[in-house]
């Protein structure tokens, strides 16, 4: 898989946080933004999974319209 460039406008205030949450993980900014991305699609994916299994037994509600 090959990397590409996204490049973001953000609050300093927002900035100055998120420097602040990395340097307590010994991170740089940008592998920081980068694993919560991964963190929060594996969450979504993860639960949309969780929701189909519980569908297809008859545990959950029933989708609803979309």
């Amino acid at each position: 898989m090959g990397s590409r460039v996204l490049s973001l406008r953000v609050d300093g205030e927002l900035l100055e946080r998120l420097g602040q949450h990395a340097a307590k993980r010994g991170m740089s900014v940008q592998d920081y933004v980068v694993r919560t991305l991964i963190r929060e699609d594996f969450d979504e994916r993860l639960s949309s999974s969780v929701d189909a299994t519980e569908q297809l037994h008859g545990w959950g509600p029933a989708p609803g319209p979309s």
